[in-house]
């Protein structure tokens, strides 16, 4: 049976596991099963049913039905974590950005300045262009469209970045609202090979 850390999240009451609705305990499940511990997300937003369908249907439609690899999915989440200073998404994504990349240091070096990180010019003018809608959102134009497009981005890839970053903006500022905390095994996954 799943138990959630009672941490999960420290401004509201985290639920019970066995109170939730079954297709949130499905779900969750699912999760458990892949990651093998129920990531604390997961509890947070279990507090609010309806707003857990809604949060988790547009994160899956974002990592599933997306034309960026997903390495550059969580790279875009890391960076935009990371000037958002969201602890819990800049440990949980950055597990994920060190096992999609393969790459141990990686996330430490979005976190602590995406534009010093060891990755592709293409790549940074898509982080650029997310941290400006994450900081400046009122200053994106045209010029954005046009350094993606010169990187080699796609409309649909272009798309994909403003819809990425958007959502985990929200999902930053969630997080940080309701205190979640992540689970101490993201803070170890994929810093060692073979994981």
């Amino acid at each position: 049976m799943v138990e959630f850390d009672s941490d999960a999240m420290r401004r509201f009451p985290v639920p019970e596991y066995d109170e939730l609705p079954a297709d949130l305990k499905e779900r969750i499940d699912e999760e458990t099963d892949r990651a093998g511990f129920p990531p604390n997300v997961f509890a947070a937003f279990g507090y609010k049913p309806s707003h857990f369908r809604a949060f988790f249907d547009y994160h899956d439609a974002l990592v599933e039905d997306t034309s960026l690899d997903r390495e550059e999915v969580e790279m875009i989440i890391v960076a935009v974590s990371g000037v958002n200073h969201c602890y819990y998404c800049n440990v949980a994504h950055g597990a994920l950005v060190r096992i999609y990349a393969e790459d141990p240091t990686l996330a430490d070096q979005l976190v602590a300045n995406y534009r010093t990180a060891d990755v592709s010019d293409e790549r940074l003018a898509m982080l650029d262009v997310a941290v400006k809608l994450t900081e400046r959102p009122t200053e994106v134009d045209e010029s954005d469209f046009e350094l993606l497009r010169e990187a080699g981005f796609t409309e649909e890839e272009i798309w994909d970045v403003g819809a990425v970053t958007a959502f985990f903006n929200l999902s930053n500022r969630m997080a940080m609202f309701a205190d979640m905390r992540p689970n101490e095994e993201f803070h170890e996954m994929g810093r060692n090979s073979g994981e």
